[in-house]
């Protein structure tokens, strides 16, 4: 299973604190307003504010503060900030692959703080397209192998047009095509086969293997760059086992 997956997992049980909620939901309604100044404020008609609606609803975001964020994205509200869109890539512990997408007022305010925590962790901010080549659009569903039959998740998911399903030590991550991953999830919960998470992620063609220092020195980097306000998402491809993951990161 890709570190990513896990890591995303271990991220959310530790983001229950009022203040980690108050920073996951800033980042949320930024990419909810910048989606609907893009692409309109009707999320039938608009695939990024649905994801950005639906990942707002899984954090449980109160309906005004959605509503807010779209009125301010078509202009319905004055206020808020425009915010660019910058891709950032680098070198973690090991030569991890580390892909980092931000949304900033201050290009080079940002660019300074990841260069820092990317130094601090014994990792390099890297040219642009230096790691992007490593990694794949997919949607990925995660599911406890304890809650399905292999055999039924196959069948449902595949069916539905999953593109496969890889097996790791505690889940299953079925794996599928952008355009195609709302129709997935929909027939896994349609057969009431329940999922820890469900998103569409950038993800690793390849892994990288870690372990001891190099392993604390990764989920250390992750931290930082997701604690930095500009960093709306990071994409990495470290494998780190997931008993390891949940000590470092305890």
């Amino acid at each position: 299973m890709a570190g990513h997956s896990k890591w995303a997992q271990i991220k959310r049980k530790k983001a229950a604190t009022d203040a980690k909620r108050g920073k996951i939901f800033t980042k949320l309604i930024r990419e909810i307003t910048v989606a609907a100044r893009l692409g309109g404020g009707n999320p039938e008609n608009n695939p990024r504010l649905r994801a950005a609606i639906a990942a707002a609803r899984a954090e449980n975001m109160p309906k005004e503060n959605i509503e807010r964020a779209i009125k301010r994205g078509t202009g319905e509200l004055d206020g808020g900030v425009n915010y660019e869109e910058i891709t950032y890539e680098g070198y973690g512990p090991g030569g991890v692959a580390v892909l980092i997408e931000a949304m900033t007022d201050n290009r080079n305010r940002t660019i300074a703080e990841i260069r820092r925590i990317f130094s601090r962790c014994n990792g390099n901010l890297g040219e642009s397209g230096c790691v992007s080549w490593m990694f794949e659009k997919k949607g990925l569903i995660v599911v406890d192998k304890g809650k399905v039959d292999e055999d039924t998740l196959m069948e449902v998911a595949l069916e539905a047009g999953a593109e496969d399903i890889k097996e790791g030590e505690r889940e299953y991550e079925v794996i599928t095509s952008p355009k195609d991953f709302e129709e997935v999830k929909k027939a896994l919960a349609d057969r009431g086969i329940e999922y820890q998470m469900a998103e569409v992620t950038m993800y690793p063609q390849t892994v990288v293997k870690l372990e001891g220092k190099e392993a604390e020195q990764m989920l250390r980097l992750m931290e930082m760059l997701e604690d930095n306000d500009d960093v709306q998402r990071v994409y990495a491809n470290f494998d780190i086992p997931e008993k390891a993951m949940e000590q470092l990161s305890a």
